[in-house]
């Protein structure tokens, strides 16, 4: 046996010293092809390669005779944003290899946020699964739709920590964690890039975004100031996109906002220091969508400063602004920047291109067969359904639901017949007329024996131009064509709750109400939709609050009064029938909160992971004066990160660990014993607390440093176990150090945040 094991060890062994070798010799191959390549270009040429224009305007058959092929055949464009469809790429690559002096390929990106035409759930959504598996495929799937149809570079993910829901963008990241958009963001990347060598035309390039601290914007206003100290950037908010960056991601976006006073794209210690040296990030570096000319707003320069500011900091690739073509040459010959600069940048796009193995063969992601056999399939449209319904969360059931499929359901509400807000925002790519309704939804699933009858009841605010904003791009509720007036629309909502024996109001935001640049002060469901709530209450009949929204919203009073609430966010193509699903209990539902849902917005920020002051409120108390809490209403959350209900009933046991001392070498266990004591099989997400007691800067009072998703059948029990090792309490002290302290630690294990039991361990 013991031969057997050195044998088994020795092959491993080898088998690492190959790969590296293999590795070794795939970089020095690599080198040499650039440096040659690059021996032969013109100083205007690699500058063209950190050119990325947008191309969404080029029309298939007239390609070639475009404003952009002509700039492609210059040598002026290193990639293309936003060109949609195989054969228009078929055409632009074509123009690249042929036709230009270097026959240098391009590649194409795109915003594939959650999806391609098969839309997923928001990222928010997503998140709110706490699957990392599930996800991985969802981002599997998109790679290989948009892969079909020529693309081979996506922004995501997007791992923006914010603890602000007045910022419209939340509903494009994963939350308030850093541990939790770490785990989303490695399984975002390998789902994207596979294992990172492109080997098959299904791998795309995965870009992570928007660094760094994007998140954090100053009163929730997109692209808004950020100011915070380091030691607060590296324990909160970078572990996201550090997480990505150590899976693998082949890009990296830089944030709109200034960090220290600088701009992120003109920030040499966030992009070089950090990116680089620290991280070891080997990829290219983009701006945003025109955040490279943007950066003369922000103060610190004109166009060519910027451009030569930005380019010395460390960014290669100029998206949209065309900066770098228009000043680059010139900073050059007044000795701004050096051609060692230019030469840096090129070479990180040229290796961009060189490892999806464009130079081998610059047509890898443009074969017009693959998208008819690969894009929206059935197949793709029934995991779409599976992980929608995954990502829904039960807030509050009061013996409401699963509701029967039988009798008369009256669905009433804004939200209840529109197929193009299901997808959601950033769905860029979906046929905004294929997803189903939510009344579709409900009585495919209800079947034949169930009458369903619906009312619109109400507009989406009684703020007419609000609601052209917050239905933008084909998003509308029809409201240019409605005669009757508030009253009318209320009386026949409860004309159809008269007729029925359980309600279904399909209420909150539309999809452009979040997003980009979709920032709110207020977020109330709106008062229209509120006042159609509380009358259809009065008629007494059993009431479920589906909530469509892409940020926690303010939920008190509903909370209060409304006997069931499923939060849904936007499910993407199969949201409606997947709402139904859980409606009906053909799905139990097991989503969990990525953010804390605050009281009301005076609360803002509210996150679990916060600090103790000097005067903290004693642990169930309401008010206590000269103690750091609100006069007006509680600490509390109204839900806490990481809450969610189900149809069934988990119990945990005490929690075991196998010693409470750790040390510097070793590792312990902690397990507890979870059963479902009710009658239906359901999943529980199983979550892991650690709070570092006593520091040499304060901690929080408790951070998420594991979970489990597992699935219970009626009376099972499973034993979850999480290993802990000094790895996993490491954090940056005053002086930016990653260390380990000795001391005292609370490990928590629970079902949310505040519901949790508290063992001790110490580490020496």
């Amino acid at each position: 046996m013991k031969r057997m094991v050195i044998a088994a060890c020795m092959a491993a062994s080898i088998s690492q010293i190959n790969a590296q070798t293999v590795a070794q010799y795939e970089k020095v191959k690599m080198d040499k092809f650039i440096t040659e390549l690059m021996s032969k270009m013109t100083v205007e040429e690699k500058i063209g390669q950190l050119n990325f224009p947008g191309g969404g305007d080029v029309t298939t058959g007239q390609a070639k005779n475009s404003n952009i092929a002509d700039k492609v055949r210059k040598g002026n464009v290193g990639a293309i944003l936003n060109l949609k469809g195989v054969e228009k790429i078929k055409e632009i690559q074509k123009v690249a290899v042929e036709e230009s002096r270097l026959k240098i390929p391009l590649f194409f990106a795109l915003d594939v946020i959650h999806g391609y035409e098969t839309g997923f759930p928001i990222p928010l959504g997503l998140a709110a699964t706490w699957n990392p598996k599930m996800i991985e495929q969802s981002a599997r799937i998109a790679a290989k739709e948009v892969s079909a149809d020529g693309i081979s570079l996506t922004f995501s993910p997007m791992v923006d920590v914010s603890r602000d829901p007045r910022w419209g963008r939340v509903s494009e990241g994963n939350g308030e964690d850093p541990f939790l958009g770490g785990e989303i963001a490695k399984a975002l990347v390998k789902g994207y890039q596979g294992d990172n060598t492109y080997k098959t035309n299904s791998q795309i390039m995965a870009n992570v975004k928007h660094y760094a601290l994007y998140g954090a914007s100053e009163g929730g206003r997109d692209y808004n100031t950020v100011d915070m100290s380091r030691q607060r950037m590296f324990n909160e908010y970078m572990y996201p996109y550090k997480a990505a960056v150590d899976a693998g991601v082949g890009s990296v976006m830089t944030s709109f906002n200034d960090i220290d006073g600088l701009p992120a794209s003109a920030n040499k210690w966030l992009l070089d220091d950090v990116l680089r040296k620290q991280w070891g990030f080997t990829g290219f570096i983009m701006t945003d969508y025109t955040g490279m000319s943007e950066m003369v707003d922000h103060g610190i320069g004109d166009l060519q400063t910027v451009s030569a500011r930005a380019l010395k900091a460390g960014v290669d690739l100029d998206m949209v602004s065309e900066s770098y073509l228009a000043t680059l040459k010139k900073s050059l010959d007044e000795g701004k920047i050096t051609i060692a600069d230019i030469d840096k940048s090129c070479r990180y796009i040229l290796e961009a291109k060189y490892k999806m193995g464009l130079f081998k063969d610059p047509y890898k992601y443009i074969d017009v067969k693959r998208p008819a056999k690969e894009i929206y399939t059935k197949e793709n449209r029934e995991f779409a359904r599976k992980i929608a319904a995954e990502s829904f969360v039960l807030l509050k059931n009061e013996n409401v639901l699963p509701l029967k499929k039988q009798g008369t359901i009256g669905v009433v509400g804004p939200l209840a017949n529109t197929k193009s807000n299901m997808p959601g925002t950033w769905s860029v790519s979906v046929d905004l007329k294929k997803p189903s309704t939510l009344i579709e939804g409900i009585q495919s699933v209800a079947g034949k024996n169930t009458k369903v009858l619906y009312a619109k009841g109400s507009h989406l605010t009684s703020d007419q131009e609000l609601e052209k904003r917050a239905t933008m791009f084909e998003r509308g509720l029809g409201r240019e064509n409605e005669k009757r007036s508030d009253e009318e629309m209320i009386k026949e909502a409860l004309e159809v709750a008269s007729k029925s024996d359980v309600i279904v109001a399909a209420l909150g935001e539309s999809s452009e109400f979040s997003g980009e640049s979709s920032s709110r002060t207020d977020l109330n469901i709106p008062d229209v939709q509120q006042k159609l709530l509380a009358e259809l209450l009065k008629t007494g009949k059993p009431l479920v609050l589906v909530v469509f929204n892409g940020r926690p919203l303010t939920l008190n009073w509903e909370q209060k009064n409304v006997p069931a609430i499923l939060n849904v966010w936007f499910g993407g193509s199969e949201a409606g029938p997947a709402i139904a699903d859980v409606l009906f209990g053909d799905v139990n539902p097991s989503g969990k909160l990525p953010m804390t849902f605050p009281q009301n917005v005076g609360q803002i920020p509210i996150y679990y992971n916060h600090k103790n002051t000097g005067r903290p409120l004693a642990e169930g108390k309401w008010f206590e004066k000269f103690r750091s809490n609100y006069i007006d209403v509680s600490n509390d959350p109204l839900y806490p990160f990481g809450y969610g209900l189900s149809y069934t009933k988990f119990d945990y046991g005490s929690i075991k660990l196998s010693s409470n001392q750790l040390n510097q070498n070793g590792q312990i266990s902690a397990s507890v014993e979870v059963t479902n004591k009710g009658s239906l099989e359901g999943q529980e997400v199983v979550q892991l607390y650690i709070r570092d007691i006593v520091g040499s800067i304060t901690r929080p009072v408790k951070e998420l440093k594991g979970f489990e998703k597992i699935s219970l059948k009626p009376g099972e029990t499973k034993t979850v176990t999480f290993k802990i090792t000094p790895e996993l309490l490491k954090f940056y002290n005053y002086d930016l150090e990653y260390v380990v302290e000795p001391g005292d630690f609370d490990l928590m294990i629970g079902t949310n945040s505040k519901d949790v039991e508290k063992v001790k361990f110490t580490f020496k």
